[in-house]
């Protein structure tokens, strides 16, 4: 009985592990060294504080997804495309770029938890203040409040990243990081897709928006609270750097590396695989009636069990080659996203099943994107060269989210369709840049 509750705990710890790279969205924008193990105070009750303040806070993205329920609040009030499709390069430019400007300033203070909490805070408020949007404001003077909003909010964003991965490495044991974080987020993915359930149940409450993003911000305040009360000793300031200003004393590395020149490009031509998703509940929702929400759940639930399933699979090809695990994301984001194209010029007058299908293909393959370019970037990396190329690579793509987003969402105010047509372009243009990269 001993050995099998033994086995049992090693292979859920083992699993939450692999779960918690899955789950987490944040970039690893940071640009110092490790934290020293004798700047570490592991003490007991911080694991529990910490695993509730991460599970609220993801919890609550799920609430205010910017892939999901945004758009789906953006069409909802009438809020133009164009709006609509700058969320996500909001969303993820505003909290990467911010880490590469500030995150040396941040490591130089001796605490850092403060930083989580305060961001957390902004997030709170940045969501309830959207929630009073949704009630008295559309059409286009809402959506540019959301769009003011969501900045505010992702640049929050960036700041509890930086602190959270620190406060993390000095206040929990190595060898129990990443079973926390997988506890944390598997648990608020099961929660989220339980969320989703609820309503798909035909509801047409013309509120249940507006008690989505309080809710939201309810967990974000909760989560704060938890993070306040971690016991975090004073650690060192040392290591810190600013991430732009190395990126742009290492940009000649594009020039002289040729596998890291075809990595940034390819990853760079891999952005549709996100930008893409919110332009898909755009086109669900074109045929639905403005206060249904049952497919708003469907979305949510398909959302997390993509994810979910899909770990274990993208894990094991990654580690066996990263390289392959790119091409084939590479190919199923230009087949997605010329069925998307095809969908919205035939304009069905029932798509939801089609879009669907879609939407939870291009989830599970957008796991595939994340997992195979970070694998492929640290096998590619040798010693401190990793945290060069995480300076380039995402400096870049920080400021390539923007352009690119910004004219995507131009075209989709004349044609959903080519912005369609656009990212299966990119995809694979993509496969053949990444055809030609080498196996690292």
């Amino acid at each position: 009985m001993y050995l099998l509750v033994r086995f049992t705990y090693s292979t859920m710890t083992n699993l939450f592990s692999k779960l918690a790279a899955i789950f987490d969205e944040e970039e690893d924008a940071r640009t110092c060294k490790d934290i020293s193990e004798e700047s570490c105070k592991v003490v007991s009750g911080n694991f529990w504080l910490i695993l509730f303040s991460q599970f609220f806070s993801k919890l609550a993205d799920a609430l205010a997804s910017a892939k999901i329920v945004l758009p789906w609040l953006m069409t909802s009030i009438g809020a133009p495309v164009f709006l609509s499709g700058l969320l996500v390069p909001i969303r993820e430019s505003g909290s990467l770029i911010p880490q590469l400007f500030i995150g040396g300033y941040i490591r130089s203070f001796a605490l850092r938890k403060t930083f989580f909490v305060i961001g957390g805070v902004i997030q709170a408020l940045s969501v309830l203040a959207m929630t009073w949007v949704v009630l008295n404001l559309s059409a286009m003077l809402g959506g540019l409040a959301i769009v003011g909003l969501l900045s505010v909010f992702s640049l929050a964003r960036g700041l509890c990243s930086i602190a959270s991965k620190d406060v993390l490495g000095k206040t929990i044991a190595k060898q129990d990081r990443g079973s926390l974080s997988g506890y944390a987020a598997t648990a608020a993915g099961l929660i989220g897709m339980l969320v989703g359930l609820v309503l798909m149940l035909d509801i047409k409450l013309q509120d249940i928006l507006p008690w989505l993003l309080l809710s939201a911000a309810i967990f974000w305040l909760i989560s704060a609270l938890f993070y306040q009360a971690i016991k975090e000793f004073k650690g060192e300031t040392e290591g810190g750097s600013n991430g732009f200003l190395q990126a742009l004393k290492s940009l000649r590395l594009l020039k002289d590396e040729i596998t890291f020149r075809q990595f940034v490009l390819t990853r760079s031509l891999m952005m549709s695989s996100g930008l893409s998703a919110p332009y898909f509940i755009i086109l669900a929702q074109s045929h639905q009636p403005a206060d249904q929400y049952s497919n708003l759940g469907l979305f949510i639930v398909i959302s997390g069990l993509a994810s979910f399933v899909s770990a274990a699979v993208w894990g094991k090809l990654a580690d066996h080659s990263s390289r392959w695990v790119i091409l084939i994301t590479a190919i199923l984001v230009t087949l997605l996203c010329l069925a998307g194209s095809i969908i919205s010029m035939l304009n069905l007058s029932d798509n939801t099943p089609w879009v669907m299908a879609l939407f939870f293909v291009l989830a599970v393959t957008h796991q595939g994107v994340r997992l195979g370019r970070k694998t492929y970037l640290v096998n590619m990396a040798q010693g401190n060269q990793r945290t060069t190329y995480v300076a380039v690579s995402n400096t870049l793509i920080g400021f390539l989210l923007l352009v690119i987003g910004l004219v995507s969402a131009g075209l989709a105010y004349f044609s959903l369709a080519a912005v369609f047509a656009v990212f299966a372009l990119s995809s694979a243009s993509a496969l053949y840049i990444g055809w030609n990269m080498a196996e690292v």
